[in-house]
């Protein structure tokens, strides 16, 4: 064999890593291999549909949903899930959801149609986010929708909106407020502690055109602290106690929002996601429980509690799809580390920027590990899938 056939690569100290070994002194290989998903062969698959490629399990997708709302629901009587649009839109995926009872909770335009094109009636969605303009707030008001309102700009072109059309809407108020366990999302809503939320529900109040019904609160995501909800229950309740009180209007939901941890591997949390994320059941005790005690006057007063309402979305589907990518080709980083591209890029999988997410062989491969990155096929020196992750020398294919 010719070896001016092959480049010249600078020599270099590269540890190789053949496995833990184990307490007889062997080495194991920890070859992470997966053949099949959801029982399905890899290789099948690849056959049929090409890849890069997505694949969904209809029957876990279906036992997440059930899990989340049973789980509450031993813990509080009312509770409505609505389905995070942003979180995956794909139109079989929310299908799925809608048939197991889900809402749909929707950030623009776009989302509020494809909800609509899919059959949910605008009594079951929940239009949410900061950027709504008049033309699809005025068809949300029309087909009766639950409005979160983000900003003061947004409840005056409301206002005007339903002044125009001779309606009296029903609003949700948006909060943000401080748990002490979190980082508070101050950017979305009306912050609670300035006063900005109060003077929101009395603004509402006065208006002939608008009323309060609803308060909702996002407090973060992939919360690992369950403590942190019972905070928020907390101080939407004693909201909601004081602004009925001062504006006498009746508040029939609370929602807070999603930010339950899925079973992805945070970037920064040293522990895997099956030691450091508590168990649902944890999460939905302590905020059913903090609900029925915040709300246990209502009942004396003649009042029902409010809905809960929760936007869980990565906690529902993140075990339930798997990535399914082939490698194009393989390279020698400046740094010494193995390269391998990918036919999948952060344009599919943009979680990778905060998520280490979890990679399996689809075929078994021979080698010593070493450190590798896993690389998109954009040209874009963003477009990274892993930064560093101990694997065999894989070969295109």
């Amino acid at each position: 064999m010719n070896a001016a056939s092959f480049p010249f690569e600078t020599p270099m100290i590269r540890p190789h890593r053949l496995g833990l070994i184990n307490k007889f002194g062997r080495q194991t290989m920890q070859q992470n291999l997966r053949t099949e998903v959801f029982d399905v062969p890899v290789e099948r698959l690849i056959q049929r549909y090409g890849s890069p490629l997505f694949v969904t399990s209809e029957q876990r997708l279906r036992d997440n949903i059930r899990n989340l709302i049973s789980s509450f629901r031993r813990y509080y009587p009312e509770v409505i899930h609505g389905w995070s649009y942003k979180t995956n839109y794909n139109p079989a995926v929310c299908n799925i959801l809608h048939q197991e009872g889900s809402w749909a909770e929707v950030v623009s335009a776009h989302e509020y149609e494809r909800a609509r094109s899919l059959g949910v009636p605008g009594s079951r969605i929940l239009f949410n986010g900061p950027a709504k303009q008049a033309g699809i707030l005025q068809r949300a008001i029309e087909e009766g929708a639950h409005l979160h309102v983000d900003h003061g700009d947004e409840l005056r072109l409301i206002e005007s909106l339903a002044a125009a059309a001779g309606k009296v809407v029903a609003l949700t108020l948006r909060l943000n407020l401080a748990t002490g366990y979190s980082e508070p999302w101050s950017r979305f809503g009306f912050n609670l502690e300035s006063g900005q939320a109060r003077e929101a529900a009395h603004f509402i109040a006065q208006s002939p055109h608008l009323q309060l019904t609803g308060l909702h609160c996002h407090i973060g995501t992939y919360i690992l602290e369950p403590r942190a909800y019972a905070v928020q229950v907390e101080k939407m309740c004693a909201f909601m106690d004081a602004m009925e009180e001062e504006t006498k209007c009746h508040i029939q939901s609370l929602d807070i929002g999603g930010g339950l941890p899925s079973c992805n591997a945070l970037q920064g949390v040293y522990l895997p996601p099956e030691q450091s994320v508590p168990d649902l059941d944890r999460y939905a005790s302590l905020i059913g429980e903090t609900l029925m005690r915040c709300t246990a006057q209502r009942l004396e007063r003649g009042r029902a509690r409010p809905c809960l309402i929760l936007e869980s979305g990565r906690a529902v589907v993140d075990d339930a799809q798997q990535l399914i990518t082939s490698v194009l080709g393989c390279k020698r980083l400046a740094d010494g580390r193995r390269g391998v591209v990918m036919d999948a890029g952060v344009n599919l999988l943009f979680t990778a920027y905060w998520y280490n997410h979890a990679v399996h062989l689809g075929r078994p491969v021979p080698g010593p590990e070493e450190d590798t990155a896993l690389l998109g096929p954009l040209c874009m020196n963003i477009d990274v899938l892993r930064q560093s992750i101990s694997l065999p020398p894989v070969q295109p294919g």
